[in-house]
């Protein structure tokens, strides 16, 4: 009997190590494979029904809250609708009162490309009716990113510009960025007024104020109207000059340039106050590093200063000759400049010493701050300060029973020759 105990345990009653080894299969490595199958085993379980319920929490949150969200009978099949999108067969734009939340601007705010106003009002579903798609006028472009409409907004018309689905990230930037620019310029009552912006949702959307008459360029060609129910006075002249000159002043004061001033970057109201808009190419020279020197655009060429057209940066000086141009269009009515020089042969036609000609509509008073407007050389230009003291009082002492008018009626095909824009565009004028 010992001598079979001895063969079946080589090990000694004390030797622990030898016992451990002797029966490590048993005590050591069964146990761990057993603990490990347990283990991977276990883990896909709670993985699974973790991510399950995750899923369903996510599905059935509610994604409004009744008493904050609630349609009209009319439209509660609608309740999904965001903005001015709707799924595909329904016209958005069928007057009907839409979903919309608009953020109110804040004139603190850093203009970042991303950065967008920080203090917001969140408006209620059918904050916005009559949503219409402005109609195209000469003095708007067709913008492969951006849509117009009109709608209503706390008894007021507003503007909404609104940004295309298929617009990329560096486009969103832009839109973004330009807000945030108008905000950052602040209230100035002869700038349009930023009434909101909608950055929560898609379609990214700017909120400013509507101006009745639109463009000034627009407005000068109905005066010319035999039937026309207004009449541009001198005295109207220096006003809506002086306002424009005012937010140009403004525009200066915040180390900005406006770099395209003209009767098309002016917008009227219907108590005929005149607001400078235009303002996207501020913006862009507010965020480039350098401002490009070149007029790339061929029918801004005629409202350029002769050192932009020599390729020059755009300065604040500059825009004093292009608010002169602006002076030239308001008292003929909306006559181009230089009519009879083609645009590329402008500059050497004021290389000789050549000038605007004093249009026959044009008092002395007038013509002389065109010119002083229109110098060749900048340094010898009319400073802001006192052609907004110049402006006051021509207002003041102006003929205001006169009525300006032009003999000859708009020819549409010849402003676009005279002007430099070559064939015409495909839009209305109104």
């Amino acid at each position: 009997m010992s001598s079979n105990s001895t063969a079946d345990n080589p090990c000694e009653p004390d030797d622990n190590l030898c016992i451990t080894r002797e029966h490590q299969l048993e005590l050591i490595i069964v146990p761990t494979l057993l603990l490990f199958g347990t283990l991977v085993t276990l883990l896909p379980l709670f993985i699974l029904r973790y991510c399950c319920r995750r899923q369903r929490t996510r599905v059935t949150a509610p994604r409004y809250h009744s008493s904050t969200h609630r349609h009209t009978k009319t439209h509660n099949h609608r309740h999904h609708l965001q903005g001015i999108d709707a799924p595909p067969g329904i016209d958005p734009l069928e007057h009907e009162e839409l979903p919309m939340t608009v953020q109110q601007a804040r004139g603190n705010v850093k203009p970042t490309p991303t950065a967008v106003p920080q203090m917001s009002t969140e408006m209620h579903h059918g904050a916005f009716g009559e949503v219409t798609a402005l109609p195209l006028s000469f003095s708007i472009k067709p913008n492969d990113t951006v849509s117009l409409y009109r709608a209503h907004l706390d008894n007021r018309n507003v503007i909404l510009r609104m940004l295309k689905d298929t617009a990329n990230s560096s486009e969103k930037q832009h839109f973004l960025g330009f807000a945030s620019f108008m905000s950052q310029l602040g209230p100035h009552p002869f700038i349009p007024v930023l009434l909101g912006v909608v950055s929560v949702q898609s379609p990214l959307i700017i909120v400013v104020e509507e101006l009745k008459h639109r463009d000034l360029l627009g407005f000068l060609w109905k005066c010319r109207q035999d039937n026309s129910s207004y009449d541009m006075t001198e005295k109207k002249i220096f006003t809506m000059a002086g306002q424009v000159a005012s937010a140009l002043d403004y525009l200066h004061s915040q180390r900005c340039i406006h770099g395209n001033m003209g009767a098309r970057s002016v917008l009227v109201g219907g108590d005929l106050t005149a607001k400078l808009w235009g303002l996207g190419s501020a913006y862009r020279r507010r965020t480039q590093a350098s401002s490009p020197g070149a007029v790339n655009d061929m029918e801004l060429r005629k409202w350029q200063a002769p050192e932009v057209l020599a390729g020059r940066p755009v300065s604040q000086i500059s825009d004093v000759w292009s608010f002169g141009i602006l002076l030239y269009e308001m008292v003929t009515l909306g006559d181009p400049p230089f009519a009879q020089i083609m645009a590329t042969e402008l500059l050497q036609y004021l290389q000789r010493g050549k000038y605007l000609k004093r249009p026959a509509t044009c008092s002395n008073s007038l013509y002389s701050i065109i010119r002083s407007c229109c110098h060749w050389s900048p340094q010898q230009r009319i400073s802001m300060t006192e052609l907004l003291r110049i402006l006051q009082a021509g207002e003041n002492s102006a003929n205001g029973r006169t009525v300006v008018t032009v003999p000859e009626p708009l020819n549409f095909e010849k402003y676009l020759r005279e002007a430099g824009y070559g064939e015409a565009y495909n839009y209305a004028v109104l």
